[in-house]
């Protein structure tokens, strides 16, 4: 068994598959680690929300292909009313589209279910401890993909908090700016360092105006004097 990382410290999971069986068989699997506590599953995207709402997991551990919306739309309604907790795509394929779009949505990690249980486990023990990485498992071929691409998208409300962060504001006054939380705020950042492959908000803002997916206002110039 693999020893936890924080032992005094519990992680809180739900689950999300729309197929009871595995749902089961990954209760019984992460209730052998002593820090794990599964809160309660799902099996459909609405379902996930109710019970992310509900409980505020530390980790949903979300089937890409759940039934009843897209993942990306049940991503972005779990982090609407649980900002706080990290999401873990599982899934039967690693399309390099879908890895790309359910990372850009939030999601903290997108693991194929050939994942072995010690990956898993680090996997989820990972992302609780640190919410600026990103967790891949997937092909050499896919992962090439993905990387190739990520600097070519950003939404439009990433862009608008880029620039905001390349005015020098802080996430809180972004977040007032805004309208959105600052956890929000933070979620959207760390999408964008994911896509820029940026290891800064310096980093990521000159990264996005190289590559002309921002632009920077200058400061405007004074008024003649008559």
């Amino acid at each position: 068994m693999t020893p936890p990382a924080e032992s005094d410290v519990s992680i809180t999971i739900v689950l999300v598959d729309d197929h009871a069986l595995f749902r089961h068989g990954l209760r019984e699997l992460l209730s052998m680690e002593p820090d794990l506590v599964v809160l309660g599953e799902a099996g459909t995207g609405a379902e996930a929300v109710v019970m992310a709402a509900r409980h505020r997991p530390d980790v949903m551990l979300l089937d890409a292909g759940i039934p009843g919306e897209q993942a990306a739309a049940t991503i972005a309604r779990t982090l609407a009313v649980a900002p706080d907790t990290r999401i873990i795509i599982l899934s039967m394929f690693d399309e390099p589209a879908v890895v790309k779009e359910l990372l850009g949505a939030g999601a903290q990690a997108y693991l194929v279910k050939t994942v072995t249980r010690d990956d898993l486990v680090a996997t989820l023990r990972s992302v609780r401890g640190d919410g600026d990485r990103v967790m891949l498992s997937i092909s050499r071929e896919s992962f090439e993909r993905v990387s190739d691409g990520r600097s070519s998208i950003l939404s439009a409300r990433e862009a608008e908090i880029l620039a905001l962060v390349a005015q020098a504001y802080s996430n809180s006054q972004i977040g007032r700016r805004l309208d959105i939380t600052e956890g929000t705020v933070k979620r959207h950042l760390r999408n964008v360092f994911t896509k820029l492959g940026a290891v800064s908000r310096l980093d990521a803002v000159n990264k996005a105006v190289a590559s002309n997916l921002i632009t920077v206002e200058k400061p405007a110039a004074p008024a003649p004097r008559g």
